[in-house]
């Protein structure tokens, strides 16, 4: 037995099988714990030998950027083992994902609440796209929370980076219910809008409890997307029709999103508004979504830990009263006052500051 083999079994040893949990086309998922500690962690097992070629990069591309991507929104990767030509990723251990929490109608959501899991998200986004990561599969359920109430990014087999904007992507990626226009019409070179797009549905889906856009096909999800927010004009999109996979769809008027959703703040329809642009450069990136104005309005997010729960929470529990985001740190509106008193041009450091703040961590447990 060689080093490497050796120090492969040390690393096997230090986790325990208990049950499988779930099952997809390219892995198995248990529930188990750490030997010396108890702690309960998750095994995503991913058979790489019974795959063909271009499968086994999705596992590859999982360990490289879980191992790169350290960040309270972001599911952490513990280790990595081989077991009889399975590739074992170990992973910290949670239960529930988001789309979990919408499809259960014992719970209320406050309008806090869907504010504060959209600030997780796009937190979590922020950092991805500021490492030069696209995710490239954001959906309720590859949002996962843990037991404090934390949202993190989840499942990374889709992700690459974008270092190189010259380089030709795949367009078959992205779940068709999250999946933008010019992904639909076959874009082979995109951006982080992509994945802003995705997060505008899923801002929809929190609202209405139901998926906002749910093509049955790549042709009816077009119509889909139109239907919703009008067909659009070269004026709107200019170019869009010399994509490659471009077809005309039909003509649909362009419906206030006003309409559908009644009870939103003007703010909150402004910023899903700057989600669902149709050129994909206008669309709001993460980075900028974190300082809109709907995160600093009334009413301020819903502390994690009081976000509601499926199964163990019931809608009397999301009724808690949300702690205001200057109590979580005070000077965060001031920082953003002062910010554009001096006249900073770009917010970085602004807003990767509202972007640490915007966990909550420094009032768990109050």
């Amino acid at each position: 037995m060689d080093a490497v083999e050796r120090t492969n079994q040390e690393h096997q040893r230090r986790w325990i099988k208990d049950k499988k949990v779930g099952e997809g086309t390219y892995a198995v998922v248990y529930q188990g714990r750490e030997a010396a500690t108890g702690r309960k962690i998750a095994i995503k097992k991913i058979k790489l030998g019974e795959f063909k070629d271009g499968l086994d990069m999705s596992a590859v591309r999982e360990v490289k950027y879980l191992s790169e991507l350290r960040h309270p929104n972001i599911i952490e990767l513990l280790d990595v083992f081989s077991a009889k030509k399975n590739l074992n990723l170990v992973l910290e251990f949670l239960d529930t994902d988001l789309e979990m929490v919408i499809k259960d109608r014992s719970l209320v959501f406050l309008p806090a609440d869907i504010k504060s899991w959209m600030a997780m998200t796009f937190r979590g986004l922020e950092f991805c796209h500021r490492n030069c990561i696209l995710h490239r599969d954001l959906k309720p359920n590859n949002l996962l929370l843990a037991s404090d109430g934390q949202l993190k990014l989840a499942d990374f087999g889709l992700a690459r980076d974008f270092a190189d904007p010259g380089y030709k992507m795949t367009c078959q990626v992205i779940t068709r219910w999250y999946r933008p226009p010019e992904l639909l019409f076959g874009a082979r070179y995109y951006s982080t809008a992509v994945d802003i797009w995705s997060v505008g549905c899923i801002f929809a889906e929190l609202m209405l409890r139901t998926p906002y856009l749910p093509g049955e096909s790549d042709m009816d999800q077009l119509k889909t997307i139109f239907r919703a927010l009008g067909t659009p004009t070269e004026e709107d999109w200019p170019g869009h029709t010399k994509l490659p996979d471009y077809v005309p769809v039909g003509q649909f008027p362009r419906l206030p999103l006003r309409d559908l959703f009644t009870a939103a703040t003007a703010d909150a329809l402004n910023l899903l508004q700057s989600c669902f642009h149709y050129e994909p450069c206008r669309r709001i990136s993460a980075h900028d979504a974190l300082s809109h104005p709907y995160f600093f309005a009334l009413p301020n997010p819903t502390h994690p830990s009081k976000l509601p729960k499926t199964g163990t929470q019931l809608a009397a529990a999301a009724q808690t009263t949300a702690r205001p985001l200057e109590e979580v740190d005070a000077n965060v509106t001031g920082k953003k006052r002062k910010l554009r008193a001096d006249g900073d041009e770009d917010g970085v450091t602004l807003t990767r500051n509202i972007a640490r703040k915007l966990d909550f961590r420094a009032a768990v447990g109050s």
